[in-house]
């Protein structure tokens, strides 16, 4: 028994994908790298704005709640918004695998058609190929 072809990956460019207005190809997976390190430099100016705001204010308190808790609080905004991120990338890689296997399916239904002599039904690429 033959095994059907493989899938065509038609991977679009990236600005190619940004003007797609039917969302075949998705462009999330592809900037989150990117979304995910401006996030971490934006979090650490931040930090770094904070304890030298607390340092020039002159108070002693202010200093020691800046050293102390305000890489806390970076902290824990960094993990909440990896977290989030990863969920985001989990739906977006779930979407192009569920595009993949019904691809497949398809395949595998044309070809157990020619098998048994039934005419296949036209069958499409999958809309936006895979990967991320």
């Amino acid at each position: 028994m033959s095994t059907p072809p493989q899938i065509a990956t038609r991977r679009r460019g990236f600005f190619g994908s940004l003007l797609d207005l039917s969302f075949t190809s998705l462009v999330t997976t592809r900037v989150i790298r990117l979304l995910y390190l401006l996030l971490l430099v934006l979090v650490a100016l931040g930090l770094a704005a904070a304890i030298v705001a607390a340092i020039l204010s002159g108070e002693t308190a202010s200093i020691v709640v800046a050293v102390v808790a305000a890489p806390l609080v970076a902290l824990l905004y960094v993990i909440c918004a990896r977290v989030g991120l990863e969920v985001i990338v989990a739906i977006f890689r779930l979407l192009e695998s569920s595009r993949e296997i019904a691809f497949l399916e398809r395949q595998k239904l044309v070809l157990m058609q020619r098998q048994a002599g039934v005419a296949p039904v036209s069958q499409e690429p999958p809309p936006g190929g895979s990967g991320a």
